[in-house]
């Protein structure tokens, strides 16, 4: 099935502003640089922005109504070293949460605290099927993974040598991949799927297309993947809260990576039935599909925003993303449909 898209320039926007997004190394803890670059980009196209102590960013897009935030999170998942190894290979600990055997034999870099980079695989620690049954057998864990570094080294020494050292942060490849049939196959759609739609807003903002008509702010959080992202950062004014962010595919849910998400409930509970009437309402004036999901293993921004003590409304809405913390799956047409929903609830005050 081939599908027709609302505007061909800014699906091009978007996707290109993902391929950089997902190229960008960024997992919790060492995604500064890339809002650094951001608050750069979005301050020379003339919109006020601020940053937070612990680095989230907020940008003004503008509008005279009501306080809204859209927010999306720029880290990403990741790991961290945690022992340098006799053999000169690393053990690492998980930043976020994801299944051990996700990232096996998935190529990484090595961040050092001097600024230079070491690539390296992941790999299971006897991993040749011509040596080890267990290659086949054995459960993944932390204790059995190790990255094998892209250098030659056997020896503890000699890879402290190098610069590598416990609490050196690693980021995944993402082997982003754009098919001609409009797939988008990478890792860090979460959430840097709905990132790049925030910013097409942004440049639609910038050059007249878009006009808010609510007070709209756009909030890059660093810290989802570990709770604390939105607890702070956006304003006491702001009466609603809505978090762009992936909308979960599985059994038993109706989503499609094809389509938008909204959220119903989460692990925390119910969002705001006037935002969900109201981004149920924008999807239908659009003729947009999409799914109306509860999700039982699931946390946002928008929850941390509430825990935080926030007196706000909060939502949840995003394009389908199947595979999730792994390599992950969406289209072109989720993206199109996100924006175009996205626009339309911040025009109707």
């Amino acid at each position: 099935m081939s599908y027709s898209y609302r505007d061909a320039a800014v699906l091009k926007t978007i996707l290109e502003r993902l391929k950089y997004l997902c190229a960008f190394p960024s997992p919790t803890g060492f995604a500064e640089p890339l809002a650094d670059e951001l608050e750069k980009r979005l301050s020379a196209a003339g919109f006020v922005c601020e940053r937070m102590h612990k680095g989230e960013l907020l940008c003004h897009l503008g509008g005279e109504g009501r306080p809204l935030v859209y927010s999306a999170h720029l880290d990403t998942l990741g790991a961290m070293v945690r022992t340098i190894k006799s053999n000169g290979r690393l053990r690492f600990a998980k930043i976020g949460s994801y299944p051990d055997h996700s990232v096996e034999r998935e190529n990484c870099v090595v961040h050092t605290a001097s600024g230079l980079s070491y690539s390296g695989t992941v790999q299971f620690f006897n991993p040749s099927v011509h040596a080890s049954k267990d290659a086949s057998e054995a459960k993944r864990s932390d204790e059995n993974l190790e990255i094998v570094l892209d250098q030659c080294v056997d020896s503890d020494t000699q890879c402290r040598e190098l610069g590598i050292a416990p609490g050196d942060w690693i980021s995944f490849d993402p082997r982003t991949v754009i098919t001609e049939t409009g797939f988008i196959k990478s890792r860090h759609l979460d959430d840097k799927a709905a990132v790049a739609v925030l910013l097409a807003l942004s440049d639609a903002a910038a050059d007249g297309s878009f006009q808010p008509k609510r007070r709209l702010s756009l909030f890059f959080s660093l810290h989802e993947e570990v709770g604390h992202g939105g607890a702070t950062g956006f304003g006491s004014d702001v009466g609603e809260f809505i978090a762009v962010d992936m909308g979960v595919v599985g059994e038993d849910l109706s989503g499609s990576d094809t389509t938008i998400s909204i959220c119903a409930m989460d692990s925390r509970g119910p969002f705001d039935r006037k935002i969900l009437r109201g981004l149920t309402a924008a999807a239908h004036s659009l003729n947009v599909d999409f799914a109306l999901d509860v999700y039982p293993f699931y946390g946002s921004d928008a929850d941390a925003a509430l825990f935080a003590g926030n007196d706000l409304r909060h939502g949840l809405i995003g394009p389908g993303v199947s595979a999730s913390h792994g390599y992950e799956r969406t289209h072109c047409r989720a993206l199109d449909d996100l924006f175009a929903v996205l626009k339309h609830y911040a025009e109707i005050d």
